[in-house]
């Protein structure tokens, strides 16, 4: 008797749940909307230390949380193209891109709806510029910080940017 072939396992895109947890069954009946965001790692070179570019904003209950810089395409923009204005505008550094780190995408629920998100990481080396919140025209950001590639991992909030600053560290040699 033939035995049937197992399939090999799915990879899982990197993904974090964000939100409530044990939400009622009536929360998966609100209407969903799909959120695209593009940011990432903007490395000062010049410095043996090779410092990156993070930002603090408050959550929605008011603590501080330090993460990577991000935000949502404008106009016809691509994700490469968003990915510089957001980093420019919310860390004062300008950057190009050397690589792709990859994408995360997470749920959570805000304003009687679900949010979808998905957010674009890429690799930037700095090319100007110099540390500000000032051009955030958001205000979301509220502190920026330059932060040894060694030690972002102990300074980011959340799980999956510290997977996307460990994928940064390994492919970083590639673009020095």
């Amino acid at each position: 008797m033939d035995r049937p072939v197992p399939s090999a396992p799915k990879r899982t895109p990197l993904t974090v749940s964000m939100g409530t947890t044990g939400m009622p069954a009536v929360q998966h009946q609100l209407p969903t909307v799909e959120e695209v965001s593009a940011g990432g790692i903007v490395v000062d070179t010049t410095k043996d230390s090779l410092d990156v570019a993070i930002i603090a904003r408050l959550n929605r209950g008011g603590r501080l949380e330090w993460c990577l810089p991000k935000g949502h395409p404008e106009g016809v923009e691509n994700s490469e193209e968003a990915a510089i204005r957001e980093i420019a505008e919310e860390t004062g550094i300008e950057g190009r891109i050397v690589s792709a780190l990859g994408s995360i995408d997470y749920w959570f629920t805000v304003s009687g709806h679900r949010v979808h998100k998905t957010v674009h990481h890429f690799l930037l080396i700095a090319t100007g510029g110099y540390l500000t919140i000032e051009n955030d025209p958001d205000h979301e950001a509220v502190d920026v910080a330059w932060v040894p590639l060694q030690e972002l991992g102990r300074r980011l909030s959340f799980p999956n940017e510290r997977r996307i600053a460990d994928l940064a560290r390994e492919v970083l040699p590639e673009h020095l």
